[in-house]
């Protein structure tokens, strides 16, 4: 019993304290600001310009069409209302399902050009975490670290070295 106590004391002074150093990266800071992310961003909003335009355009025909159906639905028999009103309905939900197509579109290129960006700043992430000397690195916006004594910021420094290594 004595030797149990003794060594739970000499356990207790020699183990010395742990601490644990936090890094944390702010990932989405990180993508909007590397000069790929901003060129993968522009493309992505050129893209969204030219589907808005398209929608816009059709838009503005079914708008026209209601507007004619206002105009002439004074003179029209009941059967004639009731076709011009299911044309203008399918209109509007064929334009419906090709704004939702588009999203998708958009949402899917994104994606595929966001991944092999998102490969790369985890690369730099594990390399600046090192060097930092953090014992753990969290993204900021899904893991948000509440308190630790010792905390690091790297996203400048993610993003300084990304575009040292990376920039065309």
């Amino acid at each position: 019993m004595k030797y149990v106590i003794s060594l739970l004391m000499m356990l207790s002074v020699s183990t010395p304290s742990f601490a644990l150093l936090v890094g944390k990266v702010d990932i989405q800071n990180v993508l909007v600001s590397v000069k790929e992310g901003k060129k993968v961003r522009d493309q992505l909003k050129d893209e969204f310009e030219k589907k808005r335009k398209i929608l816009d355009s059709e838009q503005e025909k079914i708008k026209k069409l209601q507007q004619d159906f206002s105009k002439q639905s004074l003179v029209m028999n009941d059967k004639a209302k009731v076709e011009k009103e299911k044309e203008i309905q399918q209109k509007i939900i064929e334009l419906q399902q090709k704004s939702l197509g588009f999203q998708k579109e958009i949402q899917e290129m994104e994606g595929k050009m966001k991944a092999p960006i998102l490969e790369r700043i985890k690369t730099i992430v594990d390399q600046v975490s090192k060097k930092a000397g953090v014992d753990v690195t969290f993204e900021m916006s899904t893991a948000p670290v509440i308190y630790a004594k010792s905390e690091k910021d790297l996203t400048s420094v993610v993003i300084s070295e990304y575009d040292k290594k990376y920039s065309k």
